[in-house]
């Protein structure tokens, strides 16, 4: 695996969460510098240093609704 990818979402509690795709890693944190640690942390933690991929993607997505 050379990429992994990450879906994150805006917390109705506030923050963010992430999990990745294909993959059984979840994290959360705060704000967006201290989610870039805790996903590289993630990744580190749940792959062997010979499997794990050299390229983390993050897909933010934000949901707004408006008044008509």
């Amino acid at each position: 695996m050379t990429e992994i990818h990450f879906i994150v979402e805006e917390s109705p509690e506030g923050g963010f969460l992430a999990r990745a795709v294909g993959a059984d890693i979840f994290t959360e944190a705060d704000d967006l510098p201290s989610l870039h640690e805790q996903v590289r942390d993630a990744v580190r933690c749940h792959f062997d240093d010979d499997k794990r991929p050299a390229m983390i993607r993050l897909h933010i997505t934000r949901e707004e609704a408006l008044a008509a």
